[in-house]
């Protein structure tokens, strides 16, 4: 008889992939959450959390609270008899949104009892000969085998970071964060990821983070026809954020103020001008009740400089 193994994969359109190859056996657990925004707990199963991220995700995605319920909280359920399975398998990318997503599924994991299960990561990013990094989805059917072929045990080191990472998100303290920056594991990307996280608060000298100063860049550097042509720009060359279509539209639409739009080209207006060249700060007509984990966005200001968090 073979081993019984758990898959948590990082989407559908992964699982559905992973399907079609008939690349793996055994039950799969589909995360469809994205906790690298809004408000979040510790305990991300227990009904207080649950209701704040249905709460979070109906105001500014417009997810009604009927298909979280669906969608998301039975999926939660195939965790609770992890003693069934003889090996737990994960599969995330290389990007903050899915490191965050793989900490919290880690985090759970333990309070569920994973004790000697073994638990693997399949992770995509570099691929050798290529400058960019690649998603899970973005490989050849040779390459997807073949990271699968050669995933990494996680030792209990590394499941006991993962979760203390996620005990620190969901805390009010974001500098805390830091110290994990340069922590050894087998999580090849979980660093940049932190210090991407770290960059989303807002720059102390201009009131933008580090996304959105790129953004302005590529509207000032590149010949962009009109914010549909940005959104393409920006999904492509985010980095390590890993941010969709829904999350990205928010990031632009809040940069409008920054924008104009001539006849036939997006350019930066004057005030999208002295933010690019930080010669005026627009903290001001940013601020929003926005939440990372358990802290406000606007609570803290990043200093480029020191590379540190500083509370407002």
């Amino acid at each position: 008889m073979g081993k019984r193994t758990l898959h948590i994969t990082n989407g559908d359109v992964l699982t559905q992939r992973l399907d079609e190859m008939k690349l793996i056996d055994g039950d799969v657990l589909i995360w469809r959450e994205m906790l690298c925004e809004g408000p979040t707990e510790v305990e991300i199963e227990s009904e207080s959390a649950l209701k704040k991220r249905k709460e979070f995700l109906k105001r500014y995605y417009r997810i009604p609270f009927k298909d979280y319920e669906a969608k998301f909280v039975p999926q939660l359920k195939k965790i609770k008899n992890l003693s069934d399975y003889d090996e737990v398998i994960l599969w995330f990318e290389y990007d903050l949104f899915c490191h965050i997503n793989m900490v919290a599924v880690i985090s759970l994991l333990i309070r569920n009892g994973i004790n000697d299960t073994p638990v693997f990561l399949v992770c995509s990013g570099k691929v050798e000969h290529e400058k960019k990094l690649f998603g899970l989805c973005e490989l050849s059917d040779a390459l997807l085998k073949k990271h699968y072929e050669n995933k990494v045990k996680l030792s209990l080191d590394d499941l006991e970071l993962a979760a203390h990472i996620w005990t620190l998100y969901c805390e009010s303290k974001p500098q805390k964060i830091a110290g994990q920056i340069k922590n050894n594991s087998s999580f090849e990307y979980l660093s940049i990821c932190l210090r991407a996280h770290l960059q989303r608060f807002p720059n102390m000298l201009t009131g933008l983070n580090v996304l959105e100063h790129n953004i302005l860049e590529m509207v000032n550097n590149y010949q962009i026809k009109n914010v549909k042509q940005l959104m393409g720009y920006a999904l492509e060359y985010q980095g390590y954020y890993g941010y969709g279509d829904m999350q990205m539209k928010r990031v632009i639409a809040r940069l409008f103020q920054f924008l104009e739009q001539k006849k036939d080209r997006l350019q930066l207006s004057e005030r999208g001008l002295l933010a690019m060249q930080q010669k005026k700060n627009f903290y001001n007509t940013q601020i929003l009740d926005w939440y990372y984990g358990g802290v406000k966005k606007y609570d803290y200001l990043y200093n480029n400089d020191s590379h540190k968090l500083l509370k407002l």
